[in-house]
């Protein structure tokens, strides 16, 4: 009988767990997938070979043989934002008890990138997909159209025919956050924006359409940078917009990280805020309820995105009819010290 130390300059397979229990490798097949067929005596016996040869099963090679994949390629981009981390954690969440497991490529908002990675997790095989949002390139869609398999994008949403996603009207929400920040008193209102992918952009159409009816549009008030978003680079866009002739009495930054550069710089600065400029991020990041003054911003629900998300690929993946194709979930305002009160 083989032991585990003549097995340990190769890879162990089930024929060496088959070898160890005194088994066929179909027993051992059998025993680890938990069929009832097996005596309970056997299925020990297998298990423990398994656990002495430290023996993991070939989940790509079960895939091949069964026509059935056990992961879901998400394609998010970035990882150092924890805005699709908590989203990523919580699909994942939903996912893993029902067998299935992630393959996570990260774009990095790079259409380019973003078509590569995908044509290397379909050749994985997947059962299915989550992606982020509708921008990309025309060769990514048609993979996607091609691959046949269930697809369900976040964080936006669409009304258009067999299209599967959850998410917020990012438009809707910066609107709100213009109205909060018009509430206030505030008429000069700025626009920060940074990575100016297609929802930050929405955002930015959400404040202009508040601005408009409000009669208050000044497009000399937008700051567009194509930079990713940082803290510094807060810092750097709010020193160079209160340097203006006429600064603004009020600045909406596309997202909470810039907010809270722009936070640092007023303190080191010495610009009062919110008396002399209120300041409004948006996604109600972690930190934020902790700047001087506690930051105002928008909280995005992308924790019940990824969940909601997952719940609706494993329908499609079951085969099963979803009741709604798109999901379009709530934000939550949360108005704190950095904005005057509405």
């Amino acid at each position: 009988m083989s032991t585990p130390k003549t097995r340990s300059k190769g890879r162990i397979t089930l024929q060496h767990v088959a070898e160890q229990a005194g088994v066929s490798p179909i027993t051992v097949s059998r025993a680890l997938r938990g069929e009832r067929a097996v005596a309970p005596d056997l299925v020990a016996r297998v298990r423990a070979a398994a656990d002495a040869l430290g023996y993991v099963p070939d989940i790509a090679a079960r895939s091949l043989a069964s026509s059935h994949s056990s992961h879901v390629a998400v394609l998010i981009p970035l990882l150092s934002n924890t805005l699709f981390v908590d989203l990523v954690e919580n699909i994942q969440r939903a996912l893993r008890p029902a067998g299935f497991q992630t393959l996570i490529g990260i774009t990095h908002y790079d259409p380019k990138e973003e078509e590569q990675l995908l044509r290397e997790q379909l050749a994985h095989r997947p059962a299915g997909l989550v992606v982020t949002g509708f921008e990309r390139s025309e060769a990514t869609r048609r993979l996607i159209a091609a691959s046949g398999l269930p697809c369900v994008h976040t964080m936006e949403v669409s009304d258009a025919p067999q299209v599967y996603c959850v998410g917020f009207s990012q438009q809707d929400a910066g609107q709100a956050m213009t109205r909060h920040l018009l509430s206030g008193g505030a008429r000069r209102i700025a626009f920060a924006g940074a990575q100016l992918d297609s929802r930050v952009i929405q955002r930015a159409n959400g404040y202009r359409h508040a601005l408009q009816l409000a009669g208050c549009y000044r497009p000399e008030l937008e700051f567009l940078r194509t930079e990713p978003s940082s803290i510094a680079l807060g810092a750097r866009m709010f020193e160079d917009i209160m340097a203006l002739p006429s600064p603004p009495d009020a600045i909406f930054f596309c997202n909470d990280d810039l907010a809270q550069g722009a936070l640092l710089a007023a303190l080191r600065l010495g610009i009062s805020v919110p008396g002399t400029v209120a300041v409004a991020g948006f996604n109600d990041l972690a930190g934020s309820d902790q700047m001087v003054p506690p930051l105002t911003s928008l909280r995005t629900p992308r924790g019940e995105i990824g969940t909601r998300a997952a719940a609706m690929l494993l329908q499609l993946m079951q085969g099963r009819s979803v009741a709604q194709s798109c999901i379009e979930l709530p934000y939550e305002l949360v108005a704190r010290g950095s904005t005057a009160p509405g």
